[in-house]
């Protein structure tokens, strides 16, 4: 498996991207479980079908430029709106980047961790370990480089993610993310109930850090990406729950800025796994 990833990786995103829409399609036209569920949630946010119609294809493309972005040589991004973050880094507060299941989530984390991480503001990722173990190894070392690091879904994650803030770092999450049991909230999502995670409104809260959003858009034809960022918006409310619902809606409108990207086949309204 490892050397059909390397493979993979030298090949040009134009390539993986290309056989990425085909996965896309097949996924969608052959699973009626994921075809149900991806129909059920662009409904429920009212996306015309001129745009889900091509999330179905992007939504390929995300698992088809993996090997690229974890193994491959640098992928070319611009910025859009990085004068948010060159702004927020001259307080010395702590930064919490935003991040929905929209466009490339890994392209985001890389271009800050090689224009901000290596220049002595780096950031940790919150993410899930794979279940098996081989496999989380591998994930884990693909995605770390220099100004980037790693914390997993755990307590000794969540622990890490404070200390970089109270430090004066940046941490990213993906706060459309399903928690486990415990550890999040239901609050509103496209008016309906989702079980939302509270630790992005709490790590905020708690260290007094800035709050952006960010994203990576796909270009068309493999040219790259464009790496959006762009402020919360009103501060958060000091009630937790209210926080949460603030965050939902930042990700709500920002998602219904592109939804062509979103990734609307996730199984964003199931309930929580058990926290073994």
């Amino acid at each position: 498996m490892t050397f059909v990833l390397k493979l993979l990786s030298s090949l040009p995103l134009l390539v993986l991207q290309g056989m990425g829409w085909l996965l896309g399609w097949v996924a969608f036209v052959f699973s009626a479980v994921y075809r149900k569920r991806f129909l059920e949630n662009v409904a429920l946010a009212g996306v015309p079908s001129g745009q889900w119609i091509q999330a179905v294809g992007e939504a390929g493309k995300l698992v088809a430029e993996l090997p690229r972005l974890w193994l491959g040589r640098p992928v070319s991004f611009q910025w859009e709106g990085k004068q948010h973050i060159d702004q927020a880094l001259t307080t010395g507060r702590g930064l919490v980047f935003l991040t929905p299941h929209m466009g490339c989530f890994e392209v985001a984390a890389q271009a800050y961790a090689a224009d901000y991480g290596v220049a002595g503001h780096p950031m940790t990722v919150l993410f899930r370990p794979a279940r098996q173990p081989w496999l989380a190894r591998w994930v884990a070392a693909s995605r770390a480089r220099p100004g980037l690091e790693t914390a997993p879904t755990t307590l000794a994650g969540v622990k890490q993610l404070l200390k970089a803030l109270k430090a004066g770092h940046s941490v990213g999450l993906l706060p459309d993310q399903v928690p486990p049991l415990g550890q999040g909230a239901w609050t509103p999502f496209f008016g309906r109930d989702a079980y939302t995670m509270t630790l992005s409104a709490r790590l905020a809260l708690q260290t007094g850090a800035q709050v952006l959003l960010a994203w990576g858009q796909r270009k068309s034809w493999g040219r790259g990406y464009v790496v959006h960022v762009a402020p919360m918006g009103p501060s958060l409310s000091g009630n937790l729950e209210e926080a949460t619902l603030q965050i939902n809606r930042a990700m709500e409108l920002l998602i219904r800025q592109n939804p062509q990207q979103y990734l609307w086949g996730y199984a964003r309204y199931k309930h929580p796994r058990a926290n073994a």
